[in-house]
């Protein structure tokens, strides 16, 4: 969402605490980061603004800086990593002023390739995800009315303009929110979701059959220029979670977590997390315990939503969970790992 693009370069962004649970990550850049993608334990990838890619692989003790070429100017907002290797990046920003980019490596981020670019008046990129290693999605905020809708094939080396059978009209400004990497999400073989913000109230757009036809569901979380949902994540095919707020008022008590039984057919209000306010991503913790983070602070949930328990207010844009291993990123090269002890 074009919106967000500029306030959240206003947050301010404070030193982890040493009595935190997050282990704050040494690494000598400012850059902004937007999303985060852990492969295992060891391996992880984050990208964001300044044209900066992160990698390590030996699970933080040492990270490699990368500095894509001529994009110095972009912010690569979502990241989809395939291996120690491989991985592509998205830009978000204005086509028209040629900031709707998607570039991808194949030698660890030595070199990348300009797969994909759009001047088209309307694209902002807002995210990418993969069914498999071949087949992936990149979606943007609305160009006439419908999202714009990019399909690979090819692990990312080309990409098709996807034009589907059935896809409902946005409403009026409704659009998504490129705060996390997790606003559309890839869900088993065939299934992916995105959520909106925006307008009246958030909906979740949903298909089951990797995107050919797609049908619009309302929930009960409010929406309006800067608010709405912002991330989401599922646990196994049919349940899920949907997390939200207003970028505007990080603090604001507003109804900020959803969860899905049925495949995202319908959509439940749980309890607010603790500490209240705007949360940007979620994951899950060994499929039982739900981890939310967001500029207002971090929470967890050991019951699936109906109770929430603070773990600090440090902020953070998105979260990645692999294993045992909790990876967070936020802004001013805030990337930080969770030690989860305490989960145990």
């Amino acid at each position: 969402m074009k919106n967000l693009f500029i306030t959240f370069l206003l947050f301010s962004f404070f030193s982890l605490s040493s009595k935190a649970q997050w282990l704050r990550q040494n690494i000598n850049t400012t850059a902004s980061f937007r999303t985060v993608h852990a492969l295992s334990d060891k391996n992880v990838w984050i990208s964001g603004s300044k044209g900066t890619v992160l990698r390590t692989i030996d699970g933080g003790q040492n990270w490699q800086v990368i500095n894509v070429p001529n994009a110095e100017k972009l912010d690569f907002r979502d990241i989809y990593a395939f291996n120690e290797k491989e991985a592509i990046i998205v830009s978000a920003g204005e086509a028209s002023e040629g900031a709707a980019k998607i570039y991808r490596t194949d030698d660890a981020g030595q070199t990348w390739n300009l797969v994909f670019q759009t001047e088209e008046k309307g694209v902002f990129f807002d995210g990418i995800d993969f069914w498999d290693k071949n087949t992936g999605l990149v979606f943007s905020d609305p160009v006439a009315g419908h999202w714009f809708l990019l399909k690979t094939k090819d692990a990312g080396k080309t990409w098709e303009r996807l034009i589907p059978t059935a896809l409902p009209a946005n409403k009026g400004t409704e659009a998504a929110f490129a705060a996390s990497g997790t606003s559309m999400i890839t869900v088993g073989k065939k299934q992916a979701y995105i959520c909106t913000g925006g307008a009246e109230s958030a909906r979740v757009f949903r298909t089951l059959n990797q995107g050919q036809t797609w049908e619009a569901i309302d929930t009960p979380v409010p929406a309006g220029k800067a608010s709405g949902l912002f991330g989401m994540k599922f646990w196994d095919n049919q349940h899920g979670v949907a997390v939200g707020g207003d970028y505007l008022e990080v603090e604001k008590d507003l109804p900020n977590v959803l969860v899905t039984a049925d495949a995202g057919k319908t959509w439940q209000l749980e309890a607010n997390t603790n500490p209240a306010g705007l949360k940007e991503g979620v994951g899950i913790w060994q499929k039982k315990i739900i981890i939310a983070v967001g500029p207002s602070g971090t929470s967890y949930s050991k019951d699936f939503g109906k109770s929430w328990t603070m773990i600090d207010k440090t902020p953070f844009h998105a979260i990645s969970i692999v294993g045992n291993s909790v990876w967070a990123v936020g802004g001013k090269g805030t990337v930080a790992r969770l030690n989860t002890d305490f989960l145990k």
